[in-house]
């Protein structure tokens, strides 16, 4: 067995979410839905930002749900404490030996991207419904990449000095 360890900066998933929120609203603006639009894009006001971190938690709940048999944990208590947006979350997962560790990018970019697009969902049942089915397909893609990873394995080699 092997440990690997992703770090995911809640700051970076925070821009994302911000940065894609904003672009939908701005692709979705006409001359009468201003309003509309500005209500669509997270921003880091209190009742936002508050909203977006209890996303942001549920959704790597649901990851850390997806991951479980992988993942290694180190204690036996948990809370519903508002995460910091300085806060990062880490995921130690036990792999076999023979696990690709060529995908470990894969790995963090679709996690990354998994909490990203389920906290958008959240954010648009609240905020604008019709974009909402289009970020859960997002989360759904992503979580089908991070179970690939987490599935691919390397070649045996045979070792030097042994006999065919």
């Amino acid at each position: 067995m092997q440990t690997i360890e992703i770090n995911l900066d809640i700051s970076e998933i925070i821009y994302d979410i911000q940065n894609k929120t904003y672009l939908t609203g701005k692709c979705r603006r006409s001359d009468s839905n201003h309003e509309l639009v500005a209500n669509m894009q997270a921003n880091d006001d209190d009742e936002n930002a508050n909203q977006v971190l209890r996303s942001v938690s549920m959704a790597f709940s649901i990851l850390k749900t997806k991951l479980g048999e992988y993942l290694r944990l180190n204690g036996t208590e948990s809370s519903n404490t508002l995460l910091s947006p300085s806060s990062r979350l880490f995921l130690a997962l036990s792999m076999p030996s023979n696990y690709n560790l060529s995908t470990l990018d894969t790995i963090a970019e679709a996690a990354h991207q998994f909490i990203v697009s389920s906290a958008i969902v959240d954010w648009f049942t609240i905020t604008h419904k019709t974009d909402a089915p289009e970020y859960s397909a997002l989360a759904e893609t992503s979580l089908k990449i991070m179970v690939e990873a987490v599935n691919k394995r390397s070649r045996p080699l045979r070792r030097k000095g042994e006999q065919a």
